[in-house]
């Protein structure tokens, strides 16, 4: 069963990515007629970003995770696929094909993640991750 991204989600995706707003997360959960949608965005971290995930259903996350120190700060972003302990077997079977279709708008990202459970997205893990897939990093180590 194919599946339909609206505009909210390109909105929201332009809003993260964009350096001169605040937003930094969004969540896309489906809706009726098989439609995914920007159900919640927000300017707060991950812990705000994982309470606005459905534990009975699937859906799409991205986060804009800032790393670096005083003298160079770098925009990276994580795109997560959710799978809540909730979802039912053929929900999770469509997600893998569903994913594709989102991924046709939310494009740039450093780091992808699924995750079925709360614990599977710990802030400190999600930023080591995101940091290791930058490259160069010069948080402030010592040689």
């Amino acid at each position: 069963m194919s599946v339909n991204v609206d505009d909210s989600v390109r909105a929201a995706y332009d809003d993260i990515r964009d350096d001169n707003t605040e937003t930094n997360w969004a969540v896309f959960s489906y809706g009726e007629g098989n439609t995914i949608s920007a159900s919640g965005t927000g300017n707060g971290d991950l812990n705000e970003l994982k309470a606005a995930l459905p534990e009975g259903d699937a859906a799409y996350g991205y986060l804009r995770v800032t790393t670096g120190d005083s003298e160079s700060r770098r925009s990276k972003f994580v795109f997560i696929a959710w799978l809540g302990p909730g979802t039912k077997i053929r929900r999770k079977a469509q997600t893998s094909v569903h994913k594709a279709t989102v991924k046709e708008t939310v494009r740039e990202y450093a780091i992808e993640l699924l995750a079925d459970c709360q614990d599977d997205l710990d802030a400190d893990a999600v930023k080591a991750q995101v940091v290791k897939a930058g490259g160069a990093n010069y948080m402030g180590q010592e040689s």
